[in-house]
């Protein structure tokens, strides 16, 4: 098996992402179907409505971050992965039969959207620790990119599945479809070779354990600087769910298939983001920049594109630098962080990332219901450059980067990292 797909020759693995990849078609065709219900069926194509379900499904990584991270770093992974799939799929039926009964009012969606962010909260960190456990360190950055080759095919396949089964079935039916999905994900899990996991040391409880993980970040300036980044842009730039919806419905007066097409364009740049990374042997710090920067620019041109299709192909470009830059901070954090805390960190990780939402979120709604979605935009582009200031100014401080120029070329070094762990694993 070639060096991009390696991870797949392990049996564990191999049986987790099958699974992982059906369930998370699942996932984006929900997404797809609640935004576009709120949008166009429970509202009159409410943006700041919109920004309110995601702030309310991702608010909860914040609200809840003194436990999940511990959850990871103390409990069986594996068990906890049962529980709370188990109840993602129970939260799905119970919003699709409400749907499907013509019962769903935005209340209601915001009550799921909730609990649904409760329990993903406890649900990511678990995830993307036990990655390390199904296939070890040395090919825990090939795995780490795979996932995320897997979710964003996801994305590229669920959200067009989902735009026509909107017209055909209506968003309730495809509520119900991902509920079915999640036993995919939960029969993995049942028929994983136990054994051959690769257990993580597990971290001893004390009255200080949450504290340890904010004490340990903070003494690492590498950690503080990707997370910052992932602060700005996972606060401003990541919400193509108004991005997208709001661009579709309002400027290119698009309709659902339309809107769902626009999705799946994205996600095709971003699965092209996540192979490149599979590919790398090493994630690099210097590719958060190139990820950002791109994003940046990407969402500058983006917003002022006069056309439908333009902006199409633009999302994949947006999709790839997107992609690079969450998927090398995932595997740069993972890596360079002691196995007994990568629970506690990778929790701080994804609540900064994805709990910056409810920040985020409403204010670009805000932004795109009273300026224009255009404007959204800008706001998204100018998260990435500054989130790119961030990881220069960390470079220049702690790894001495110069650049200089070579005839027409430019040259650049950089020193290594100052501790010796970081220095053998990056």
């Amino acid at each position: 098996m070639s060096r991009t797909f390696r991870s797949l020759n392990n049996y564990n693995y191999k049986l987790w992402a099958i699974g992982a990849l059906v369930s998370n078609i699942g996932t984006w065709m929900q997404r797809t179907a609640q935004d576009w219900l709120v949008l166009t069926e429970l509202t009159h194509r409410n943006a700041t409505a919109v920004g309110i379900v995601m702030a309310l499904q991702f608010g909860p990584m914040l609200l809840l971050l003194p436990l999940t991270g511990m959850a990871a770093d103390h409990l069986d992974r594996r068990k906890l992965l049962f529980a709370t799939q188990g109840i993602m799929a129970t939260l799905a039926l119970g919003l699709g039969l409400i749907t499907a009964l013509g019962l769903a009012q935005l209340w209601i969606v915001y009550v799921f959207a909730f609990l649904l962010g409760c329990t993903t909260a406890f649900d990511a960190p678990a995830r993307q620790t036990f990655v390390a456990e199904l296939v070890g360190d040395e090919d825990l950055s090939n795995a780490v990119a795979l996932n995320s080759a897997s979710f964003n095919a996801a994305r590229m396949i669920g959200p067009a599945v989902a735009g026509v089964l909107i017209s055909v079935m209506s968003s309730g039916g495809v509520f119900l479809i991902n509920a079915a999905t999640f036993a995919a994900v939960i029969g993995s899990l049942c028929l994983l070779r136990v054994h051959e996991l690769h257990r993580q040391v597990r971290a001893v409880r004390t009255r200080a354990s949450f504290a340890e993980g904010f004490r340990y970040v903070w003494l690492r300036p590498d950690l503080k600087a990707i997370l910052t980044m992932l602060f700005l842009i996972g606060t401003f730039g990541l919400n193509f769910p108004i991005f997208i919806s709001t661009m579709a419905v309002t400027v290119f007066h698009a309709g659902a298939s339309e809107y769902g097409l626009l999705t799946s364009t994205m996600a095709v740049g971003s699965v092209i983001g996540a192979l490149l990374s599979a590919r790398r042997a090493k994630p690099r710090l210097a590719l958060l920049l190139v990820g950002a920067s791109v994003f940046g620019a990407g969402l500058t041109i983006a917003a002022g594109v006069p056309n439908y299709w333009l902006f199409g192909l633009l999302l994949v470009v947006i999709g790839i630098s997107a992609q690079t830059f969450n998927t090398t901070a995932n595997a740069v954090v993972q890596l360079s962080t002691e196995p007994a805390m990568r629970g506690r960190v990778m929790a701080i990780l994804l609540a900064i990332a994805m709990g910056g939402t409810p920040l985020g979120a409403p204010i670009v709604g805000w932004v795109a219901d009273t300026f224009g979605p255009r404007w959204a935009l800008g706001i998204g582009a100018a998260a990435g450059f500054a989130a790119t200031a961030v990881g220069l100014r960390y470079l220049v401080k702690y790894r001495q980067l110069k650049v200089w120029r070579e005839g027409w070329r430019l040259r650049s070094s950089m020193a290594e990292p100052p501790d010796a762990v970081l220095t053998a694993r990056l």
